[in-house]
C-alpha cells in the first residue's frame, strides 16, 4: 500500500528516472582534446590562418581554401596516458596505452581561374577526428582520517521511508531497485543498495521510519582503494566547402555531425579496523562497483574567414556554433560488504542485475570564437598565433524545465568561467624537409582552478616531402592537474591528479 501512495507522490511531485549526472558529464564534451594530422599537433594546432591541411578545417573552415591540389590523409597516433594520483598523502601510478587511426580525410579543389567574377575557386572537404580521446586509467589508494564510503549510502536514505528499502515477500533485489528508479529516483535505489548491503540501519529507538544510523564503526582512519577504467571517443564528421576571392580572401563553412560512445567502470573499496559495536551490525568493509555506459551524437556548425595581408601576413577568424548533443546513459550497479554480528561474519552481495536504461537528454557545449595571424617567409618558413575564446559558464543540460538539469545548470554559472586558449607553431623547410614546433596553453575552465588546472603542451616534428606524397611525424606532451572524487556526496573527497599526455602521431598525405 505505501508503494502505491509513493507512486502518486512521486507523480505530483514530477520526480523522474533520473541518473546522477554531474558538471564533469558536461565538460567531457565541452573540453576538446588537440588531435588531427601530424603537422598539425606538431606546430601546436595554430593553422587558424593558415589552412593547408585537413585538421586546420577544425580551427577554421576557410583554410581549405589555402589547398592547391586535391589531397588526402590518414593518422594513426600512439596515446601514452600517465597518472600519478595522490591520496591522503599515498601515491599511485598508472598508464594507458592505445594505438588509433584517430583521422581520416580528403579535400577536392575546383579551379577556374578566369573567373570574372573574382572567384578563383572553390573546395570541398570530408574530414573525421577523433576530437576527444577517452581511454584512461586512475588508480588511488590510501586512508582517509574523517569520511567513510557508508556516508554516501546514509546520505541518500534521509527522509526515505524503510519500507520503501525492504523487499515485499516473493520480491528480488533486482525488483526492488527497478521498482524504485520507475517510481521514485535514484537516490532511493542508492539508499536501497546501503540498506540491503548492512551499511546502515534503521533506528529503532525512535518512533520513526525514516531515521537511520550507520553501521561503518565511527574512529576514521578508512582505507579506500578506487580503481576507474574509461574507455570509447568523441568523434567528429567534418563536410567543408570554402571559396577563395583573388587568392587574397578566403571564406568557409562546416557542418560538423558528432558521436560519443563511452564506458566509464569504477570500483572503490573500502576497510577498516576500528573498534565493532557492542550490539547490532557492524560494517568490516564494501565494494561498491558501477559501469556507465553514454552514447549519443550532435551537430555544429563554423563559419571563419582568412585574409592575405600584402606583407606576407595572413589574418584569420572563425567561429563555432554551440554543439548540441543528444546522449543516452545506462548505468549497472553492484554493492558487496563484509559484516558481523559480533558472533558471525557474513559476505553480502547486493546484486540486482539490472541496467538502468534512462531518458534521453541533451547537453549544450559553449560556442568558440578564434582570431589568428601568421606570417609566411617566402617558400621556407612561417610562424603563427591562435588566440580562442570559450565561455563555459554558457553550458547547459536540457530539459531546463527538468528540476535535476535546472540545479545542475544554476551550479555550472557558479563554478564555470570563461576561458582562453592561446597557440603558437612554426615550421621551417630545408629541402624536401620540415621541421616543426609549438605550444598551447589552455585555461581552466572552472573559476577555482584547483579543481581542474590550467593545461600547458609542448610539440614538435619533422616531415619529409616525396613529390607527390608527403610523411610527417609529430611528438606532443601535455600536462595538467585535476581533482577526482571517489563518490559525489558524502564521500566527497578527492585525489590530486597529476595527468601526462604523451602521443606520437604518424600521418601519410597523398595528392591526386
Amino acid at each position: 500500500m505505501k508503494k502505491i501512495i509513493l507512486s502518486f507522490l512521486a507523480l505530483g511531485a514530477h520526480f523522474i528516472y533520473s541518473q546522477e549526472t554531474n558538471i564533469g558529464d558536461a565538460l567531457r564534451y565541452g573540453v576538446e582534446s588537440l588531435n588531427g594530422t601530424a603537422r598539425y599537433r606538431a606546430m601546436g594546432g595554430a593553422f587558424g590562418a593558415v589552412g593547408g591541411d585537413l585538421s586546420s578545417l577544425n580551427v577554421n573552415p576557410a583554410g581549405s581554401s589555402i589547398f592547391n591540389n586535391n589531397q588526402a590523409a590518414v593518422s594513426a597516433t600512439s596515446f601514452n596516458i600517465y597518472n600519478n594520483a595522490n591520496y591522503f598523502g599515498t601515491s599511485v601510478k598508472s598508464n594507458d596505452n592505445t594505438l588509433d587511426i584517430n583521422q581520416l580525410g580528403a579535400v577536392f579543389v575546383f579551379k577556374d581561374q578566369s573567373a570574372k567574377s573574382g572567384w578563383n575557386k572553390f573546395t570541398l572537404g570530408l574530414n573525421y577526428e577523433k576530437v576527444s580521446h577517452l581511454d584512461n586509467t586512475i588508480n588511488s589508494k590510501g586512508t582517509n582520517p574523517f569520511h567513510s564510503m557508508g556516508d554516501y549510502f546514509l546520505n541518500k536514505a534521509q527522509g526515505i521511508d524503510v519500507s520503501y528499502l525492504e523487499t515485499q515477500p516473493g520480491e528480488s533485489i533486482g525488483s526492488l531497485y527497478n521498482y524504485l528508479g520507475e517510481n521514485y529516483n535514484f537516490d532511493a535505489q542508492q539508499a536501497m543498495l546501503g540498506y540491503q548491503g548492512y551499511v546502515f540501519d534503521e533506528d529503532t529507538s525512535t518512533s520513526a521510519t525514516n531515521d537511520y544510523w550507520t553501521n561503518v564503526p565511527t574512529g576514521g582512519n578508512y582505507y579506500h582503494r578506487n580503481s576507474i577504467t574509461s574507455k570509447g571517443y568523441n568523434g567528429k564528421f567534418t563536410a567543408n566547402i570554402s571559396g577563395s576571392y583573388m587568392d587574397r580572401l578566403y571564406i568557409g563553412m562546416n557542418l560538423n555531425f558528432m558521436f560519443t560512445d563511452y564506458t566509464r567502470t569504477s570500483s572503490l573499496y573500502e576497510s577498516n579496523n576500528n573498534l565493532p559495536y557492542s550490539s547490532g551490525n557492524t560494517l568490516l568493509a564494501a565494494q561498491f562497483d558501477n559501469q556507465l555506459y553514454t552514447y549519443g551524437s550532435g551537430f555544429s556548425m563554423n563559419f571563419g574567414t582568412i585574409y592575405k595581408l600584402k606583407n606576407n601576413s595572413r589574418i584569420g577568424f572563425s567561429y563555432e556554433t554551440p554543439t548540441w548533443y543528444r546522449l543516452n546513459d545506462e548505468l549497472t550497479q553492484r554493492l558487496q560488504t563484509l559484516k558481523t554480528d559480533g558472533t558471525t561474519e557474513s559476505n553480502i552481495n547486493v546484486n540486482p542485475g539490472l541496467t538502468n536504461v534512462y531518458p534521453t537528454y541533451k547537453i549544450q557545449t559553449p560556442s568558440k570564437l578564434t582570431g589568428s595571424f601568421a606570417y609566411v617567409f617566402g617558400k621556407n618558413a612561417l610562424l603563427s598565433i591562435d588566440y580562442i575564446y570559450k565561455d563555459y559558464a554558457k553550458t547547459k543540460f536540457k530539459p531546463t524545465n527538468d528540476g535535476l538539469y535546472n540545479y545542475l545548470n544554476n551550479s555550472i554559472k557558479n563554478v564555470l568561467s570563461d576561458n582562453y586558449e592561446l597557440r603558437l607553431g612554426g615550421e621551417y623547410k630545408i629541402k624536401q624537409w620540415s621541421l616543426r614546433a609549438g605550444y598551447r596553453f589552455e585555461q581552466s575552465p572552472y573559476k577555482n582552478d584547483y579543481v581542474m588546472g590550467d593545461l600547458s603542451a609542448y610539440s614538435g616534428g619533422l616531415g619529409y616531402n616525396f613529390g607527390g606524397s608527403r610523411l610527417d611525424l609529430s611528438y606532443t606532451n601535455e600536462h595538467r592537474n585535476y581533482n577526482q572524487y571517489l563518490l559525489t556526496s558524502g564521500l566527497n573527497d578527492s585525489a590530486r591528479i597529476r595527468n601526462y599526455n604523451n602521443n606520437v602521431t604518424l600521418t601519410y598525405v597523398i595528392n591526386f
